[in-house]
């Protein structure tokens, strides 16, 4: 069965980590605020996971969403992490993690059968909603990639059988583990993070190629690369991932902002739409902790863009021709 079989997956979504309190501390209307945006501003399709704000985000969301139809819109989460008390929490922050909210949590890895089960049982419970879309194995190489080959898709396959979930999929920004499992497993859809964007396409060399080998689908997140992206006039100081920006991708990134200016594309736009210009990509997810972000990320999903940026870009060998 293909992607588009089990799960019609709507072309553009929002990637809730930032009302887990990513990078910086929310309040339960500032969040709400931003999801009413992003409902407002069309988007149906709601990405969620555990490690979000020790699952801070899976409780605003769900509690958001439970004032939807359920009908209306296709929810995802992860498994994989459980979330068990921490027996070290003195008062601090999981900003070790990127996330101000208390570390009276910690994230207990288990790609167990019986793992992975509790890690959906829990989410709903979080999210206050019984029926899960998509469930996707969060992270496996940061654990144990042999192992969630062995057992953790297997049980993620079991739980698609069963009818608990309607997709299953793995999330991750590591192409040879993104690779190994669309080739070891049924999956669905996998969620490729910042591997297939405007900005660099390492994914394009074998996660694309297994995807269309195997009819599994591509929602692609990240596709701001750290925000380099989020700006029609990119900052050389930039952050990229978790350092600086290599002079030699800052080069690469002059030379797409340049050719986007003179299509009078807004850079963003243009990032947003690039990955759903492949055969295999049927979303892309993009973040936001403001309301105008989630309205103009919306509008740069719907823009129309020339054809002819596509054919420079791929001229100069920037995008795969």
């Amino acid at each position: 069965m293909s992607a588009s079989e089990a799960l019609a997956v709507p072309a553009l979504g929002y990637g809730a980590a930032n009302v887990g309190n990513l990078f910086r501390p929310l309040s339960d209307d500032e969040s709400w605020a931003i999801l009413e945006a992003a409902w407002d501003s069309g988007i149906r399709y709601f990405d969620t996971a555990p490690h979000y704000g020790l699952g801070l985000s899976e409780r605003r969301l769900g509690a958001f969403l439970q004032t939807k139809p359920r009908g209306e819109y296709v929810l995802s989460t992860k498994v994989g992490r459980l979330l068990r008390p921490n027996p070290d929490h003195d008062g601090g922050l999981d900003t070790a993690n990127d996330f101000h909210v208390p570390d009276d949590l910690q994230r207990v890895w288990d790609f167990s059968n019986d793992g992975i089960r509790a890690g959906l049982d829990e989410s709903r419970e979080r999210l206050g909603i019984e029926q899960i879309d998509l469930l996707y194995l969060h992270d496996p190489e940061r654990h144990d990639l042999d192992l969630a080959l062995a057992e953790a898709l297997p049980a993620l396959e079991q739980l698609r059988s069963d009818g608990q979930v309607s997709a299953i999929g793995i999330g991750s920004m590591v192409s040879d583990a993104l690779a190994a499992s669309v080739r070891s497993a049924d999956l669905d859809l996998v969620m490729v993070a910042g591997r297939y964007t405007l900005l660099e396409q390492p994914a394009a060399a074998e996660v694309l190629p297994a995807c269309r080998e195997t009819g599994t689908g591509i929602v692609a997140a990240s596709v701001f690369n750290s925000g380099l992206l989020a700006s029609s006039e990119p900052r050389r100081d930039g952050r990229y991932e978790y350092g600086q920006l290599p002079d030699e991708l800052w080069e690469r990134l002059v030379r797409i902002a340049r050719v986007c200016a003179d299509h009078a594309v807004p850079l963003p736009a243009a990032a947003i739409q690039f990955p759903l210009q492949s055969d295999v990509v049927r979303s892309v997810v993009v973040g936001g902790s403001r309301p105008a972000q989630l309205q103009q990320n919306a509008e740069y999903a719907a823009l129309q863009i020339p054809g002819g940026l596509w054919a420079e870009l791929a001229d100069e060998g920037l995008i795969p021709a």
